[in-house]
């Protein structure tokens, strides 16, 4: 009876990847995006923290177990077994450093704080105008913090609800946007076999401009600017273990998600572990109605692979993971993160 629950598991999954993959889809969810590109601030917000996530590509929100769920889906903090915390670095494109520092603490049996730290930096770079293509002399630095507070629970042996409340800054030279911006997250356990649901909003804000005073080359100041919204970033999705033992466990994932500022596009997700010691990961990432395999021209990033490795110690197990994510044009991205459970 087990044996063909998983592989029911397994043929329902495989079925949802077809349907979103299909040009049905497609038109039930019509792709938008271009019309929609460019409308938010805050882009830093939508970069991925953890690298077990960023293995599976990304579709995380109904795994979201450990205290990456901070950032993925609050209301996963709760299956967490003990208090965590999580420091995660991104050598992100074009010489951007993305950094993660999370901690979740379970008060009961059914409640978990959490403190979250985002932040991305460029290094100092030159200050160019008509007249000094070359640079002034001067310099000017581009930076991103977002720090929240979680609150997990439990409500019934099935179901838990979560949410975050964050301080977003944005500071480029001597202009600065604040916000303060709010996740909701639901997790949810069908009781059929390892079936479990998440459905996650993210950044829901008010509109946002810059505050400072901008003196252009001719002497001309500058002080009003436009708004822009928060990326807002509505998701559902899923995941299951198709195949599990003591020695192996397969886990496989599905997110569709709806952003505010670019196309409707899936996550899949797939981790193999062994003895819970070792694990390999791979994630594909596809704008909707596109071809689940080959090259997605749409998307700046596609494929995801990643491993991880989990060493026990006497006052905590240390969960080494790594991540490398392609991003066509732009090259690779890699990622790092330790997970210290206590």
């Amino acid at each position: 009876m087990k044996n063909k629950l998983k592989y029911s598991s397994l043929l329902v999954g495989l079925i949802l990847i077809f349907i979103l993959n299909s040009s049905m889809m497609a038109q039930l969810i019509p792709n938008l995006g271009g019309q929609r590109v460019g409308i938010s601030a805050y882009q830093f917000l939508k970069i991925g923290v953890g690298a077990r996530a960023t293995g599976f590509g990304d579709s995380y929100i109904a795994i979201a177990n450990d205290a990456s769920a901070l950032f993925w889906n609050p209301a996963g903090l709760v299956n967490m077994e003990q208090s965590q915390i999580m420091l995660s670095h991104t050598n992100y494109v074009v010489d951007l450093d993305h950094e993660f520092l999370g901690a979740a603490y379970k008060l009961t049996g059914s409640d978990v704080i959490g403190l979250s730290i985002i932040s991305l930096s460029t290094p100092n770079m030159p200050v160019t105008n008509e007249t000094n293509p070359f640079g002034t002399g001067q310099t000017f630095k581009y930076g991103d913090l977002a720090i929240g507070l979680t609150y997990s629970r439990k409500m019934t042996a099935q179901f838990s609800f979560g949410a975050t409340v964050k301080y977003v800054e944005e500071t480029l030279d001597i202009l600065k946007m604040r916000s303060v911006l709010v996740d909701l997250g639901t997790y949810y356990w069908t009781g059929l076999g390892s079936f479990r649901f998440g459905v996650v909003v993210t950044n829901f804000g008010n509109n946002v401009s810059p505050s400072g005073t901008v003196e252009l080359y001719d002497g001309t100041k500058i002080s009003s600017f436009q708004s822009f919204t928060p990326p807002t970033l509505f998701k559902v999705g899923l995941a299951f273990e198709p195949y599990q033992t003591d020695v192996h466990r397969v886990t496989t994932s599905l997110q569709l998600n709806h952003p505010n500022d670019n196309s409707e596009n899936i996550r899949l997700g797939g981790e193999y572990a062994f003895k819970e010691f070792f694990f390999v990961r791979l994630g594909i990432k596809r704008t909707v109605g596109e071809k689940l395999f080959g090259k997605d021209e749409t998307l700046e990033e596609d494929i995801s692979i990643g491993a991880g490795v989990k060493v026990p110690l006497s006052i905590s197990n240390i969960n080494l993971d790594y991540a490398f994510t392609n991003f066509n044009r732009l090259g690779g991205v890699h990622r790092i993160s330790l997970l210290f459970t206590f």
